[in-house]
């Protein structure tokens, strides 16, 4: 069943019946990633009597970068072995398969366990992040006008997941220990996996076989190098652990930022310059490469969620109700939860102003999005100003912090998944959107490094770095908003193709 084929399927919400396998496939996969995601900060910091690593905020706030921006950065070859190796289909399996294993080890009471677990997290993140986001634009033609509210849908399955991991692994890490935490997210991406396997039928057809498979010796040459990839990544490991080669976590993370951002224009301006692309093509590419920009701003500021803020619930904010202790990793349920809250009336909102003819471009919609993010550090600068005067703050400020940044993260994120579906060439989706997982990437390991600026010892500076986040998003998003009237019309041109 082509894509043509699948706009009179309504089975799922009035929409196509393979959203569901894939939506509630990512839902899993979120569960164990973000249960595992709220841990690691709060395990590296604590001390080594209470189960921890006993590292810096600022070496915490590192790793916790350089994890997340791998995660997303491992996108990009992602993309390519589903798109010219194996498929999107086989992709999304075998990196769910990497993923559950990563955790599984994560579960082990060993220092050099978790770094362990963390690497096959990472590789298995890789093959499955990108190629799955890319298959629900293959359930779509470019004129349907339920993809937006596809990708909302979709995210909202994303966040079920998350509530989930946060309340389950959050409770196991503070009553049974932070490996019982680890372990509950191996169970929830095997469940991810069954359920994936169970309902294959639903996707049959879509992202079965490579778009543009290579030669038999083309393949063998490319499956040879990714063998000596993950050989290099083990040997360097085994060196790190053995003392041979030293680490320091602040140092490579800002190195690897750099390369990373390098790797991102240069792949972008390949597609743009060596692709082939016709003209039409290349002002979508032009919209899109702005849409990366504001991404990566955005996740700069919004994954303060699992360092800087989760260390602000833990240390600053009272979190007693009566004789009861909320456990740290709850508070970064609210973004999820009030995403499967909002989602629903944000997916109307975006079909009934297309039925009144009133489209945003995307590139307004993420300048309002990082816009109203920003304004959910304006709450958190007041907040850090009370911290630093030495009381504990209720938790709504935290909550009311979430609230906007959900606001501001339903406005972007599946608009710009979305964009990336519609504005790249078809031939290049997968890669495309691998290199649109690459802003993830950047805007993480930028977050890691600046929250490892909030030093504990010295609360005063804490509200003064949430400001330089206001105001450097609120000026970004204000260059969006002028360009998108140019980049409005470029986009269009995606409705042009058949």
């Amino acid at each position: 069943m082509n894509a043509i084929e699948r706009t009179d399927d309504t089975s799922f919400f009035g929409h196509p019946k393979g959203l569901s396998t894939l939506a509630f496939t990512e839902m899993w996969e979120r569960m164990s990633f973000y249960g595992m995601r709220a841990m690691l900060v709060l395990f590296m910091t604590a001390a080594m009597q209470e189960g921890g690593l006993g590292l810096t905020v600022a070496t915490a706030g590192a790793i916790y970068g350089l994890y997340t921006g791998s995660v997303y950065f491992f996108g990009l070859p992602g993309g390519w072995i589903a798109d010219r190796l194996i498929g999107g289909q086989k992709a999304v399996f075998y990196g769910g398969v990497i993923i559950m294993l990563g955790h599984i080890i994560l579960a082990i009471p060993s220092t050099t366990s978790f770094f362990i677990g963390l690497i096959f997290v990472v590789l298995g993140t890789g093959l499955l992040k990108p190629n799955i986001g890319a298959m629900v634009g293959e359930l779509y033609t470019a004129k349907d006008k339920r993809r937006d509210s596809a990708y909302t849908l979709y995210y909202m399955g994303i966040n079920l997941g998350s509530i989930i991991g946060y309340f389950v692994c959050g409770w196991l890490q503070v009553n049974m220990g932070y490996h019982w935490a680890f372990g509950a997210a191996a169970i929830g991406m095997g469940l991810g996996l069954l359920q994936y396997r169970l309902t294959a039928s639903n996707i049959a057809g879509v992202s079965d076989s490579p778009v543009e498979p290579l030669s038999p010796k083309a393949e063998k040459r490319a499956w040879t190098a990714i063998t000596l990839v993950l050989g290099l990544i083990a040997a360097t490991t085994i060196l790190v652990f053995a003392g041979t080669i030293s680490f320091n976590p602040i140092l490579v993370a800002q190195k690897v930022v750099v390369i990373i951002t390098a790797i991102f224009l240069f792949y972008f301006a390949y597609i743009f310059f060596l692709g082939k692309l016709n003209e039409a093509e290349k002002k979508r590419m032009g919209a899109l490469f702005l849409i990366c920009i504001a991404s990566t701003c955005f996740w700069a500021g919004f994954e303060q969620a699992g360092s800087s803020l989760n260390l602000f619930g833990r240390d600053y904010t009272d979190r007693f109700i009566g004789s009861f202790e909320i456990p740290p990793a709850w508070f970064q349920s609210a973004n999820s939860i009030f995403i499967v809250l909002l989602s629903p009336f944000f997916a109307a909102m975006w079909i009934n102003l297309s039925k009144r003819m009133i489209e945003p471009s995307y590139s307004i919609k993420c300048a309002l999005g990082l816009i109203i993010m920003a304004t959910g550090f304006i709450v958190m600068f007041f907040a850090a100003q009370l911290a630093a005067s030495g009381l504990k703050v209720a938790p709504y400020w935290l909550v009311a912090t979430y609230f906007l940044h959900t606001v501001g993260e339903l406005c972007l994120s599946p608009v710009a998944l979305s964009a990336v579906s519609k504005l790249s060439p078809r031939r290049f989706a997968g890669q495309m959107m691998g290199v649109f997982v690459l802003t993830y990437s950047m805007g993480n390991i930028i977050a890691g490094l600046f929250a490892g600026q909030f030093d504990p010892n010295n609360v005063d500076q804490m509200p003064g770095l949430y400001m330089q986040i206001v105001l450097f998003s609120i000026a970004i998003g204000a260059v969006l908003f002028l360009l998108s009237y140019k980049t409005g019309k470029w986009e269009k041109l995606a409705e042009a193709e058949k």
